[in-house]
């Protein structure tokens, strides 16, 4: 009987949509099937501004991905972002039954519901409950209290909340593309299960992950997520200076930023030169790639001085021995690891996903960490059926009805809400 299922990531970013799709059996590793990728339209800084044109982004990227996996989809863990995204410590409690005494994951459901219990506006929904560490009876500093004997257990979570008109909203491009949603998960969330290491983990660590319309941030420490945020600053303000600045149309600041750019204008031959085509201009022109750097460099700072500044707001930036992991597509920008160690004064790496085989080529960039990851996040905690999550093969691909896997990690990666 095969023990193989599959499972569909889908990134919903400001300047690309990407639906991968993705076989599981088991092991660490997942084998990517099927890849869709286009340019994003309807988005701006990480949230829905038209449902129609998201929605045609995503129902392109679907197309794609199903002509390559040779499955037809129907259901996908989609990435949220947005500057709508919000997050509160809270501690629930409960008390275990005197007869039994010893910890079940029934217990430790019931504390992170107490947790749960925050007071929240009509208007916002719990996105991820993440038990950060538990207390039993007086001992704190316990990260998996299961087993022991026990009156009293209680639980610090991290609770991610959400707008839920933007979620709505995301959700109805999703469906008009012909996908469900499975679970909406967090920007760099899922990028940490695809760029983290155990010891980052444990250590304590911050992934930036700087994307086209916002720097998304979570720091881990102890293995678990202490604090996340949404700066609503990114790749795009960098393309959008240049243009400015240099009196370029975007498409071409893009480029140039995408081929030449360098956030580090020490690095850079002061006689360099970068051929460009000027709004006004019949002929291309010449301008110093020294002078490009500059205004890579001013905005790069910018971001890494707001991350820090949210990191000393949160009480955490003295706890990540481990450094800044950065993702995301602006993170391959040259030299932008030299400038996040000098701004942040932390150690620094840009990171590719790992922990995947099959249809890899396209995907060995910082711009798909948080695509691959919602597949990594997926494989830690679905229980469910390849029916369940919506897929059926186009045409024959193997035998074994039941693609069903448990995963009983109950502390995975990461617990959402249902």
């Amino acid at each position: 009987m095969s023990t193989e299922r599959i499972i569909v990531g889908l990134d919903v970013g400001t300047t690309k949509t990407v639906t991968l799709v993705a076989e599981i059996d088991g092991s660490e590793n997942v084998r990517i099937i099927g890849v869709g990728i286009e340019p994003a339209q309807g988005m701006n800084k990480g949230m829905v501004v038209d449902v129609a044109l998201a929605a045609e982004s995503v129902r392109a990227s679907k197309r794609q991905a199903e002509r390559s996996s040779g499955y037809e989809i129907g259901r996908a863990y989609v990435s949220v972002a947005g500057k709508h995204i919000l997050a509160v410590n809270s501690r629930g409690v409960t008390g275990l039954n005197p007869n039994q005494g010893v910890v079940g994951n029934e217990d430790i459901e019931r504390a992170l519901e107490a947790a749960r219990a925050v007071a929240l506006p009509h208007n916002r929904e719990v996105l991820h409950v993440i038990p950060r560490t538990f207390t039993v009876d007086g001992q704190d500093g316990i990260h998996n209290p299961v087993g022991l004997h026990a009156y009293r257990l209680e639980v610090e979570a991290h609770i991610i909340t959400a707008a839920s008109s933007s979620l709505r909203n995301l959700e109805k491009c999703v469906t008009d593309a012909g996908l469900a949603v499975d679970r909406f998960v967090l920007n760099p969330l899922a990028s940490g299960e695809a760029v983290l290491t155990e010891a980052e983990r444990n250590s304590g660590v911050v992934v930036i992950d700087i994307g086209g319309g916002t720097t998304d941030i979570a720091v881990f420490i102890e293995g678990t997520v202490w604090h996340t945020a949404v700066i609503e600053v990114g790749g795009n303000h960098i393309t959008n200076d240049i243009a400015h600045v240099l009196h370029l149309p975007v498409v071409e600041a893009e480029r140039i930023k995408v081929e030449e750019g360098n956030a580090a204008p020490d690095t850079v031959d002061r006689d360099a030169v970068i051929t460009v085509a000027p709004f006004g201009e019949d002929m291309p022109t010449q301008l110093l790639a020294y002078d490009l750097s500059q205004i890579i460099e001013a905005r790069v700072e910018e971001i890494f001085s707001l991350v820090m500044k949210d990191l000393k707001r949160s009480g955490y930036d003295g706890l990540m021995p481990a450094g800044a992991v950065l993702t995301g597509g602006t993170s391959a920008l040259t030299n932008i690891r030299n400038v996040a160690s000098k701004v942040m004064r932390l150690p620094a790496r840009v990171a590719e996903p790992g922990n995947m085989i099959g249809l890899t080529d396209k995907l060995h960039t910082p711009a798909h960490a948080t695509g691959v990851g919602l597949l990594h996040f997926a494989n830690r905690i679905d229980t469910g059926s390849s029916d369940r999550l919506g897929t059926r093969p186009r045409r024959p691909r193997r035998e074994g009805p039941d693609i069903g896997k448990a995963i009983g990690d109950f502390f995975g990666r990461l617990l959402p809400d249902d």
